[in-house]
C-alpha cells in the first residue's frame, strides 16, 4: 500500500509561505517499501532516506520516478556521501525512471535540491514516487538512464520452475487472449491489450470490466525487442505492477501451463493452490 508524506514548511496566517532559511536541509526517513513523497513550499534541499524494516530487506533495486511537477530542481542519490545527479530540472522525459542497488547493508539516500526562484516562495509542490523491487520484480528493471529493460533471459519462454513461481507470487494472473499489440519505438515498449475470460487475482486495476462486456480489458507492458504479435489461442498472463504500470512475466498458453501444474501438483512440487476450474 502506497504511502503519501505531506511535508510543508510553516505558512503565515495570511496563507502566503513564510520566509524559510536557504540553508536548511530537511531529512526525512521513510520505512515503506513504497510510496509518494509531496513538498509543498520546497526549500533548499530535502533528503529521504530509505530504511525499510526488516521483513523488507531482501530487495534487489530501489526505483523513483520524479512526479511531473518537479521543476526547478535537481534529483541526487547519495551513496557514500557522494552525490549523482540523476536528473536536471528540463533534462528528463515525463515516464522516466531510475533504478539503483543498495550500497552493502544500506539504501542509498535520495536528495532533490532545488533552484533559487526569483520574487520569493510561491505555493510550489514538487516530489517523486518510489519502489522497492524484490527477486520477484527481477523481470522490470530500469538503468540509471531511465531506459526501461528486462534481464538477458526475459524474452524467452519460462522455465517450469519460473511458471510455479509466476502464478504465486506474481501482481496479477489472468487468463485471456491477445485482442491487439502497439509499439512505443521511443520508449522501446509493447503494450499487450489483452480480453481476460478470467482475472485469478490482481493487486491494482490492470483488468478492468467494461460495460456491455462479459469479459475485461487490461493493458501489459513489454519490452519492443520481444516481438510479440497478436495471436490465436488461451494464454496465461502473469506480471508485476509498477508505477501504475502492468509489465509482462511469464505467458504461456494456458493449455501447456495445465500439463505443467498438474504434473506438479501430482508430484506434490507445486509451490501454492490454483484453481483449475
Amino acid at each position: 500500500m502506497a504511502i503519501y508524506l505531506l511535508l510543508r514548511l510553516s505558512a503565515g496566517s495570511s496563507g502566503s509561505a513564510a520566509a524559510v532559511d536557504s540553508r536548511i536541509v530537511l531529512q526525512v526517513r521513510l520505512r515503506c517499501t513504497k510510496g509518494s513523497v509531496r513538498w509543498i513550499y520546497p526549500g533548499q534541499a530535502l533528503r529521504v532516506v530509505l530504511q525499510p524494516s526488516l521483513s523488507s530487506t531482501r530487495r534487489s533495486a530501489v526505483c523513483v520516478k520524479a512526479s511531473p511537477s518537479l521543476r526547478g530542481a535537481s534529483v541526487y542519490v547519495e551513496r557514500a556521501g557522494d552525490l549523482e545527479l540523476l536528473v536536471t530540472d528540463g533534462g528528463r522525459s515525463e515516464d522516466q525512471v531510475f533504478c539503483f542497488g543498495p550500497n552493502g547493508p544500506h539504501w542509498p539516500a535520495i536528495y532533490i535540491q532545488t533552484s533559487p526562484q526569483s520574487g520569493g516562495w510561491s505555493r510550489r509542490v514538487m516530489g517523486f514516487r518510489y519502489e522497492l523491487l524484490g527477486n520477484r520484480s527481477a523481470t522490470f528493471s530500469l538503468d540509471l538512464h531511465g531506459i526501461q529493460r528486462a534481464g538477458a533471459a526475459s524474452c524467452r519462454p519460462c522455465t517450469d520452475t519460473e511458471l510455479l513461481l509466476a502464478v504465486c507470487n506474481s501482481d496479477f494472473v489472468a487468463r485471456g487472449s491477445i485482442a491487439a499489440v502497439s509499439h512505443d519505438h521511443a520508449r522501446q515498449t509493447s503494450v499487450v491489450e489483452v480480453r481476460a475470460s478470467r482475472v485469478y487475482w490482481q493487486h491494482g486495476q490492470v483488468f478492468e470490466r467494461l460495460p456491455a462486456e462479459a469479459s475485461r480489458r487490461g493493458r501489459i507492458h513489454t519490452l519492443l525487442r520481444c516481438s510479440v504479435r497478436p495471436g490465436d489461442g488461451e494464454f496465461l498472463f502473469t506480471g508485476s505492477e509498477h508505477f501504475g504500470e502492468a509489465w509482462l512475466g511469464c505467458a504461456p498458453r494456458y493449455k501447456d501451463f495445465l500439463s505443467v501444474y498438474t504434473a506438479a501438483r501430482a508430484a506434490r512440487r507445486n509451490s501454492c493452490h490454483f484453481p483449475l476450474d
